[in-house]
């Protein structure tokens, strides 16, 4: 795969995987890998929280009208 990165972003690249004597495709499977944990850890909490709702909806109503 090719990725092709503003200018401004490359260089920053540059200069943190250099900071972190690493390299920048190192650093790029990171920031996916964190994405991705992060992407599915939001999809649960969503679906947590409709759960929630649906399971506890005549609470949630009484409380609101009270």
């Amino acid at each position: 795969m090719t990725v092709r990165l503003p200018e401004d972003l490359d260089r920053a690249l540059d200069a943190i995987a250099a900071a972190r004597h690493t390299s920048k495709h190192a650093m790029l499977i990171e920031a996916a890998d964190r994405f991705v944990r992060q992407e599915s850890k939001t999809d649960r909490v969503l679906a947590a929280i409709d759960e929630i709702g649906v399971e506890y909806a005549e609470a949630l109503q009484r409380l609101e009208d009270a």
